[in-house]
């Protein structure tokens, strides 16, 4: 067995020990929470189960209670006869709820409400892991600077139009500060702030403004962002600027020939400044039969330098530098981190639920997009991996209180109704709507897990393809 083969299936099992530990994870505090507050509260509880379907593997400790995982892993349930009556989704009850002690209303919303009270507190101790341990970041990613703008944009249809920002005048050496009136302060702001935005003009075109800041002065354009990339989100054709620090240059070739060193911050090319490695491809490759002047500041002073003619060379030659992307831990708190992302799945439910967005259920993520996201967080480390499943816990503790029947919040609704009308709403009511829902959440599972299924093959097609190309370019 090759030492390639044994690194591979070691990095597989470990990537699947991650996304079961924490995705698993996610699920079990979700219903640990309700286990844990109904045997407080003096509720019957009478199956705690991870997964849905027939049991994989049970165990009916002294308490009375039947512990299992099922083979359906969409989520998990605690068996509550006296509180709810989920028998679809559940399976049936063994005890009689008419013969059980009724339950409190109070009683009902700690236990309804402490599946998402867990995932809070999850997602905080994870989070408090981070402001510990540091998260990575980036120049590039920390920045609201522009540093290219790309002349043309690619449409799905494989077709190219002039880019948005483009048209509307946006620079490089832009601050971006603000998008349709919301603040901005990183380069993931930007994108989220562009994606959810919901603005149109009259023809029903995508509409948004930018706040950027030129030469001390702040001023305002208006853009028309296309659908663009596999997903279709909301482009206007601009990358981030940082700086061109150099972190090794190849022994031999053109740049090493041309003068350039490891630590050089690359600041102006052919005249121009430059601030994305981008528009540096792209000044190399606009004039190959002409020599080029390059301004690097090297140990604290500029120093003039000339790249050759690269006539007769093959286009796509590798120049032969690699770019530092100045990586640092930063040390967000935690209670940043956990309104950061409360704030961003708002911003999102409210862009599903706005008619006006492009922001649909195919480009959401069910369950197979969450385990495929959680493998792609696996392979980039361990840090990686707890910041998603702050998202995901996040996630499941507003998704799980939106008030809809089968879900937490639609059975604190239906208690409420109750405590007000001053008897419970009738059961076939409610068994009625919980199965209408039922449908309708299954449904959207089924939809979602589609689009997620075609975007896994996709990205692993993508791998691939990169995968081959690189095997290629090998000597």
């Amino acid at each position: 067995m090759s030492i390639d083969l044994i690194h591979s299936l070691l990095a597989n099992v470990w990537t699947t020990f991650l996304v079961v530990l924490f995705f698993g994870g996610s699920i079990f505090v979700h219903e640990l929470g309700h286990f844990l507050a109904a045997r407080r509260r003096g509720v019957h509880v009478e199956r705690f189960s991870i997964g849905f379907g027939p049991a994989i593997w049970s165990w009916r400790g002294r308490d009375g209670v039947e512990y299992r995982v099922a083979w359906f892993p969409l989520g998990g349930y605690v068996l509550l006869p006296q509180l709810a009556d989920l028998g679809a989704i559940e399976g049936k009850s063994e005890a009689d709820p008419n013969r059980l002690p009724p339950v409190g209303y109070a009683s009902k919303m700690i236990v309804f409400a402490a599946g998402a009270l867990f995932n809070i507190l999850f997602a905080f101790a994870l989070a408090c892991v981070i402001w510990i341990a540091g998260q990575p970041e980036s120049n590039e990613t920390a920045t609201t600077r522009i540093g290219y703008v790309s002349p043309t944009l690619d449409l799905p249809d494989g077709s190219q139009v002039p880019s948005p920002a483009v048209k509307a005048g946006l620079r490089v050496g832009d601050w971006v500060r603000a998008i349709d009136g919301r603040k901005i302060s990183v380069w993931s702001d930007l994108m989220e702030a562009l994606t959810t935005s919901s603005g149109r003009d009259a023809a029903g075109q995508p509409r948004s403004v930018f706040t950027v800041e030129r030469d001390g002065k702040q001023i305002d354009l208006t853009i028309f962002p296309r659908l663009a990339g596999d997903e279709k989100f909301r482009r206007v054709g601009i990358l981030p600027a940082f700086p061109l620090v150099i972190h090794r240059v190849s022994a031999g070739s053109l740049a090493s020939r041309s003068g350039f060193e490891a630590g050089d911050e690359v600041t102006r090319l052919g005249g121009e400044p430059i601030m994305n490695n981008v528009s540096f491809g792209e000044r190399l490759e606009a004039a190959p039969g002409q020599p080029i002047p390059a301004v690097v500041i090297r140990a604290g002073r500029e120093t003039q330098l000339v790249i050759p003619s690269r006539a007769g060379l093959k286009p796509g030659t590798d120049f032969g530098l690699t770019f530092d992307p100045g990586f640092r831990m930063v040390h967000p708190s935690p209670f940043g981190q956990l309104w950061g992302q409360v704030a961003v799945t708002f911003r999102t439910l409210g862009s599903l639920l706005n008619p006006r967005s492009d922001i649909g259920l195919s480009k959401m993520a069910g369950p197979v997009g969450i385990v495929h996201m959680f493998t792609s967080a696996a392979e980039s480390g361990i840090r990686i991996v707890i910041l998603f499943t702050i998202l995901v816990n996040v996630n499941l503790a507003i998704f799980n209180l939106l008030p809809m029947p089968v879900l937490d919040g639609g059975q604190m609704v239906f208690a409420t109704i109750g405590r007000l009308r001053g008897r419970a709403l009738p059961m076939n009511f409610i068994v009625a709507a919980q199965s209408v829902f039922l449908v309708l959440i299954f449904s959207m599972i089924l939809y979602m897990s589609y689009s997620d299924v075609r975007r896994w093959a996709r990205d692993s097609q993508s791998e691939r393809a990169a995968a081959a190309a690189a095997a290629a370019d090998k000597p």
